[in-house]
């Protein structure tokens, strides 16, 4: 068991003077490593607080470059953060917060090929991701490394916690979610959008059920989904139950391991969907070839940032208003990253139309790549 210098005694002073947690929760800490996928809205405050309470040890895995729409939720960021890679950036923030840790960095996505060899030094793994795929990756990586995997989500103005630990007698997250929702359903918080506190919300409790894993105190939220809604301040727990029949904890496992989780989860663009980059739309634009190019994004949207000469048609009125869009000539379609684009040329393939075309990365690929005057959000 880790033992605390005088500057940790006097650090973690709060801490000390609870009886119920005292030393030995403190020591317990010390010696903890805990994986935090994710360093964005529920990593930032996931990772602080875990370095203040005093966790040895603390991984993080993201590939991503600060941006400047981060910082509306992202606090482990600041302005002269901008441009940095998160990881280097967070790393030097965990280590003003508290000297006395270890932070390791994996810069880089976590995948099917690496989920493993990441995860398996950590005792507790702590899913702060964004996307359904990696939901379901670091769920399974969890149940056959046998550690517990602290869950949380948000999107707009709610969110959920739960710990998901087969091992532990509780559900994993297939047991609450046996098939992802289909592609578009769900929107990410880059297209719904996220109230700036809300991850701070969230990632507080991810924190704290991993303080409570870690140290034995309390009881963590095994077998219990918390369910926040931020606009009538209002908390509702929700049993959750083992499924026998679970693919992967259930008592006859078919899923033992990584499996292609994009595919699963209907991530990859179907065969039939023609795609261009903005590269192919910026050259066609310059060479005056004649288009149609569609914005299936929302109205609101819209009036944040447009490609001039675009049309709006929101996804969801893409079939009652397709008489609007010409048959004659390419339709050329964008949304923000490419997911409802994507949708869009399939409902009008199935109404007929032969030349569409879906533009991949979206507006915010236009922004970065082509013309930078056009504001990412």
């Amino acid at each position: 068991m880790s033992d605390l210098n005088p500057a940790e005694l006097q650090r973690y002073a709060r801490h000390l003077a609870m009886p119920e947690f005292g030393m030995a929760g403190q020591r317990k800490l010390k010696a903890a490593r805990v994986l935090c996928i994710g360093a964005g809205g529920l990593g930032s405050p996931i990772s602080m607080y875990l370095a203040a309470a005093g966790v040895g040890c603390i991984g993080l895995v993201d590939p991503d470059v600060v941006e400047v729409s981060n910082l509306q939720r992202q606090l482990l960021f600041g302005q002269r953060d901008v441009g940095r890679p998160k990881l280097t950036a967070a790393k030097d923030r965990l280590l003003d917060i508290n000297p006395h840790l270890e932070v390791r960095t994996h810069a880089e996505m976590f995948t099917a090929a690496n989920a493993r060899q990441i995860a398996a030094d950590y005792d507790v793994i702590i899913d702060g991701t964004d996307n359904f795929p990696t939901r379901y990756l670091s769920n399974d990586t969890a149940v056959w490394l046998g550690k517990p995997n602290v869950y949380g989500s948000i999107l707009r103005f709610e969110g959920q916690v739960a710990v998901f630990a087969p091992h532990l007698g509780a559900p994993c997250y297939r047991c609450m979610s046996p098939t992802p929702p289909k592609p578009g359903l769900v929107p990410s918080c880059a297209e719904g959008g996220v109230l700036g506190v809300l991850p701070g919300l969230i990632g507080t409790m991810q924190a704290l059920e991993a303080i409570k894993l870690i140290t034995g105190i309390g009881q963590p939220l095994l077998g219990k989904l918390l369910h926040v809604d931020t606009l009538s301040l209002r908390f509702r727990t929700f049993t959750l139950r083992r499924d026998p029949e679970c693919p992967v904890c259930g008592e006859n496992p078919t899923i033992t391991e990584p499996i292609d989780y994009q595919g699963f989860c209907g991530m990859t663009p179907p065969p039939s969907v023609p795609t261009l980059t903005v590269q192919d739309l910026h050259y066609k634009r310059q060479q005056g070839e004649d288009h149609f190019l569609l914005d299936v994004r929302e109205p609101d949207e819209y009036e944040l940032a447009r490609i001039q000469g675009s049309t709006l048609i929101p996804l969801g009125q893409i079939e009652e208003r397709s008489a609007k869009i010409p048959r004659d000539k390419p339709v050329l379609i964008h949304c923000k990253l490419g997911g409802r684009s994507t949708k869009a040329v399939v409902a009008l393939q199935e109404q007929g139309f032969t030349n569409v075309w879906n533009v991949a990365g979206g507006i915010t690929a236009w922004s970065r790549e082509i013309d930078p005057s056009i504001p990412t959000y």
